[in-house]
């Protein structure tokens, strides 16, 4: 391959990564053309973006790019493909229910909500993390939920009082 492809190459591995907040590092290796179909099906349903990359290339577009992703380079060990996707969990939890009936993908390493998560043994945390929004919405429902119970009480409390105000009127 000529430098001036690899380099066009790298540069478009550093725009398709920066096009997504959040990346995981996978191996896919040894799948047989028919699993490796199903996931890139349930990959496209779940609006992440599978793509096989080569680990110096991938290397050198996260070296060129403006944040510092050294802590990955250790991953960049054997067949390597990256799961792209704007939301944090869903890569974890489609590497999860895929590899009950497949010996793979592998989570090597991700990039999730600005950590780095290094090894399959953090699938689990990667799985329960919460986005930004939902942590926003559930913030939001706390703040909320005291003055839903005044008011709730202030309107109770009324329609009690009435209730009492009625039953002596007619008396």
């Amino acid at each position: 391959m000529k430098k001036e492809d690899k380099s066009l190459i790298i540069e478009q591995i550093k725009a398709t990564i920066g096009e997504y907040s959040h990346f995981y590092l996978t191996d896919i290796g040894g799948l047989n053309s028919a699993q490796s179909s199903n996931l890139r099906r349930l990959c496209y349903k779940q609006d992440v973006k599978l793509v096989v990359v080569k680990n110096t290339l991938l290397r050198k577009a996260l070296e060129t790019s403006e944040k510092d992703y050294s802590q990955l380079f250790d991953s960049l060990v054997g067949e390597t493909s990256i799961m792209l996707s704007n939301s944090g969990n869903v890569p974890a939890k489609l590497i999860k229910e895929f590899s009950k009936t497949n010996t793979k993908p592998v989570l090597k390493a991700a990039y999730v909500e600005e950590s780095f998560y290094i090894g399959e043994n953090q699938l689990e945390a990667l799985i329960s993390i919460k986005s930004k929004n939902e942590l926003i919405g559930e913030v939001i429902g706390l703040l909320q939920s005291p003055a839903k119970n005044v008011i709730s009480a202030l309107q109770s409390g009324g329609n009690t009082i009435h209730g009492v105000l009625k039953t002596l009127a007619e008396r």
